[in-house]
């Protein structure tokens, strides 16, 4: 049996023991006339939740240790004898008799993989039926013994509070230790490339060209690792020629929306801007690569500039016209937020809508503004597949937009692809650039804070 269906189980289980102990509070009433110190629901809620949590925390345990342990009894059975000793071949025949048997395929292309399906199935079969016993068990024992533990002076209330507690607590240690986890990968790969190329030369070189073969004993001389084109090109689509295009548009369509459009022009005007958020963006890579493309370029030669057919300006007026409703609705939202009264005292003044709005609605928004910018900021930065197709890949110094330029992304995706070896500087180097682009999007976060920070004491 499946771990969700298992899990299931034990939810149903969950409902019953909410049910029962909710039943058994309810008496307490009439029990020599004294008040029970929670209500029923708390009672409820205590011996489900003990009924559940447990349980699904052994599943959590079991899930990856029986997959261990059905590879095992595969490997240790006859039909595995045969394997081939080369590991990707063993690999993708272990992956073909997995699927067979899960019924993900209806015939495997390898013989072998025919065998060790029915073997992998009762293995499979056995340790599922194992980990929904002891997970039953658990659940059922854990489950009686808080139902034996309820009276009218239990205090059920607050061992629910605490153990939901616990639960948050235990919710946001796993997002921190794994933002931890992330930054301690970065921080240690990129410690392994800057020990086989100069920090110097790859945060202040000029020419990126990792695809050259380099020997061991040239790794740190090469010159091919200059990241500056990288970090040039996602500051110049990104957060120059995107915000160029987004914050002002951005802007003024909230302005318009919360300011002169009627409710009726609204109601359906900002649902049909917010739909840019939801287009995929490798539809809007096409509409780069097949349409704005080749009109930029057509318009550089027109005016004769030599243009590329892959070019920054390209993809960053697609990339600004994607993010615009991140800049549209933060700014929306901070501009409603601002009390009418402030609106109200300005026009009693005789200052003008427009004056109004340039004065007083947009700077007592200025948190909120600058927050939808810096969302925006980085969802450019983090952006691939509009660069991919409509800038290119070249890693080139240039000031031109109308010539191709690449990102930090794209070069880690390009990097990180391929038949090379883990351990070498071209794909080591994929980790110093996340590094980098971590820190960067960290101290533009910082500033950000101060700066909202400032302006929210002078308005508030």
């Amino acid at each position: 049996m499946s771990l969700t269906a298992i899990a299931l189980l034990i939810l149903g289980l969950g409902a019953i023991a909410w049910l029962s102990a909710r039943a058994k509070a309810v008496s307490f009433r009439g029990v020599d006339g004294t008040r029970s110190h929670s209500l029923p629901n708390y009672h409820g809620w205590y011996v489900a939740l003990w009924a559940i949590v447990p349980a699904l925390l052994f599943l959590a345990v079991w899930g990856p240790l029986s997959s261990g342990f059905v590879m095992q009894s595969v490997l240790d059975s006859p039909a595995a004898a045969s394997l081939p000793p080369f590991e990707m071949q063993r690999d993708a025949i272990l992956q073909e008799a997995r699927d067979l048997a899960d019924g993900r395929i209806e015939a495997a292309f390898n013989p072998q993989a025919e065998q060790l399906a029915p073997v992998y199935r009762e293995a499979s079969n056995r340790y599922g039926m194992i980990g929904m016993a002891v997970a039953l068990l658990l659940a059922f024992a854990a489950g009686a013994w808080a139902f034996t533990r309820l009276s009218p002076s239990f205090r059920a209330r607050t061992r629910v509070e605490r153990l939901v507690m616990g639960l948050l607590l235990t919710a946001s240690l796993i997002a921190i230790l794994t933002t931890l986890g992330i930054v301690l990968s970065l921080l240690f790969e990129s410690l392994r490339f800057f020990a086989r190329v100069s920090p110097v030369e790859f945060l202040f070189g000029l020419n990126w060209s990792p695809q050259t073969a380099i020997r061991a004993d040239q790794a740190g001389s090469s010159g091919a690792f200059g990241a500056i084109p990288l970090f040039w090109g996602t500051v110049f689509i990104g957060a120059i020629i995107a915000m160029i295009v987004a914050i002002p548009l951005g802007l003024m369509s909230a302005i318009y929306l919360t300011q002169y459009a009627s409710p009726r022009v609204r109601s359906w005007m900002k649902p049909l801007l917010e739909i840019l958020a939801g287009v995929p963006t490798v539809v809007y890579g096409y509409f780069a690569a097949l349409t704005v493309a080749p009109a930029v370029r057509d318009f550089g030669l027109s005016i004769g500039i030599s243009a590329s057919s892959e070019s920054a300006l390209a993809a960053g007026l697609v990339m600004g016209i994607m993010i615009i409703p991140f800049v549209s609705s933060m700014a929306d939202d901070s501009i409603a937020a601002v009390p009418q009264a402030m609106r109200d005292g300005s026009l009693a003044m005789g200052a003008t809508t427009s004056e109004t709005i340039k004065k007083v609605l947009v700077p007592a928004a200025l948190p909120g503004v600058v927050g939808g910018v810096l969302l925006a900021v980085s969802r450019a930065i983090g952006e691939t597949m509009i660069v991919v197709m409509a800038a290119g890949l070249a890693a080139n110094l240039t000031a031109n937009p109308f010539q191709s330029v690449t990102t930090v992304t794209t070069q880690i995706v390009q990097l990180l692809t391929g038949d090379q070896e883990f351990d070498s500087a071209k794909t080591l180097a994929a980790f110093a650039l996340g590094l980098v682009l971590f820190i960067v999007t960290l101290l533009l976060n910082i500033v950000a804070l101060r700066v909202v920070k400032k302006y929210r004491e002078a308005y508030e």
